[in-house]
């Protein structure tokens, strides 16, 4: 009988982890267009890299970053992770990080690293990897009504505690750890 694999978890970057529109200087444009030194002050949503930390762990490490964008962008998402110590905060290294330029191929990479869990904003992401990831977390408010087979959570708090309950017993922390 072969052994299931260990979990693995995969999320998104945008209105995810950096969270644009909450940027001081008017929303996700300033992460796009916006200086070096404006894109850098883009905030991270509240809460992730906490809770990612706490997943890294829970997931021995088993953790990427799988974001939709064009070269510009991954060079600026990367700057700013680098920027905000992500990779030294949340234990995700940045070998962890894949990007593709359309969203329906991030189920390339959830096939080829074998996710069992993925977290992303976008509704038709989650419809591109419904049969590949068996847990999918539709992370945040959503701009318009839509239907999609995946979780839906409103906050990292939320996110992080219906991930650990959807673990096998084996990878959940001692009650009161």
């Amino acid at each position: 009988m072969k052994r299931p694999l260990p979990p693995r978890l995969g999320v998104d970057i945008g209105r995810v982890i950096i969270d644009g529109s909450s940027h001081p200087d008017g929303g996700d444009t300033a992460f796009f267009q916006g200086s070096e030194e404006v894109m850098l002050a883009t905030p991270e949503m509240p809460g992730a890299l906490e809770a990612l930390t706490r997943l890294t762990a829970l997931f021995d490490g088993r953790v990427w970053l799988v974001s939709k964008c064009g070269a510009r962008v991954e060079e600026r998402s990367r700057r700013w992770l680098a920027a905000h110590d992500f990779h030294e905060r949340t234990g995700i290294p940045a070998s962890h990080l894949r990007f593709c330029r359309e969203r329906r191929d991030k189920r390339i990479h959830c096939e080829r690293l074998g996710l069992t869990h993925f977290v992303d904003d976008r509704p038709d992401v989650h419809a591109a990897i419904v049969d590949v990831v068996g847990h999918r977390y539709l992370f945040g408010p959503q701009r318009e009504r839509v239907s999609v087979d995946a979780v839906r959570v409103a906050d990292w708090v939320e996110t992080e505690l219906l991930i650990e309950e959807s673990l096998p017993s084996s990878h959940r922390p001692a009650a009161g750890a």
